[in-house]
């Protein structure tokens, strides 16, 4: 079995990190670049950054903020809000990105998928799916989850993957920001019906939560925002207790 990565999420809004609930109810959480500096030392996997207003505010993301927290880590790096073309996708690269993550425009545009994927490879694509169940259907939200499509996630899932994505991000809206738990049931299926990684997003609480999310599900990877930035579940606390628990963890 693949070891499962560990990813704090760097939310950011005006050039600060925050955290809400249900996508509403912002809340300040500090520096950006400390943090992030903190979690490379606390052993974190991966690191992702999403500017959550760049596509409402219809801008591009904060460029100069990724090349500063780049210079300051050594992991994984992977950038997401407002990326609408190959060419912002290579402006954050050449910031320091690793990866991009893109959501509201894959909707809008699939093709920018394969885009992406031709030029830099289907390991630099990161889909971001924020879902919500609506009347017992997970539907596709898209705007920093304003607005609902037509979209239902499985079948969305199946074709990000088909049109070259590497991996999916995916963030259950009922969930975010709750500390209630991953949302299994859509987790579950999204990674049973996928052959990319799922990192699963929205709701961790406690330990107990990565422990289920990675026994009952496929999800690769565990991400997180508030327990991370608020030191409710230091990361090497969270990776010594789940190898207890005999999940494979890096």
């Amino acid at each position: 079995m693949l070891k499962k990565r560990i990813i704090p999420c760097l939310d950011i809004k005006n050039g600060r990190t925050v955290k809400g609930v249900n996508f509403v109810d912002i809340r300040d959480a500090g520096d950006p670049i400390e943090l992030a500096k903190q979690y490379v030392l606390q052993g974190a996997d991966e690191l992702v950054f999403l500017d959550i207003t760049a596509t409402l505010e219809n801008r591009k993301t904060l460029v100069n903020l990724v090349e500063r927290i780049a210079k300051e880590i050594n992991i994984p790096f992977t950038v997401g809000g407002g990326i609408s073309s190959v060419e912002d996708a290579l402006a954050l690269i050449n910031a320091g990105a690793d990866k991009v993550s893109i959501n509201s425009s894959a909707v809008r545009n699939p093709q920018l998928i394969v885009d992406l994927k031709e030029r830099f490879g289907s390991q630099f694509v990161v889909v971001a799916i924020d879902t919500k169940n609506v009347n017992g259907v997970w539907k596709v939200f898209t705007k920093g989850g304003t607005f609902e499509t037509d979209l239902q996630t499985l079948a969305w899932a199946k074709k990000v993957e088909d049109l070259g994505a590497g991996e999916i991000l995916l963030t259950s809206m009922n969930s975010d920001g709750t500390k209630d738990g991953f949302d299994i049931e859509v987790t579950k299926a999204v990674s049973r019906s996928v052959n990319i990684p799922v990192i699963a997003s929205g709701g961790a609480g406690k330990v107990e939560h990565f422990k289920k999310v990675f026994t009952e599900t496929q999800a690769s990877a565990g991400l997180a925002a508030s327990i991370f930035h608020f030191g409710e579940i230091p990361i090497p606390t969270l990776k010594e207790q789940l190898k207890q628990k005999n999940i494979p963890i890096r």
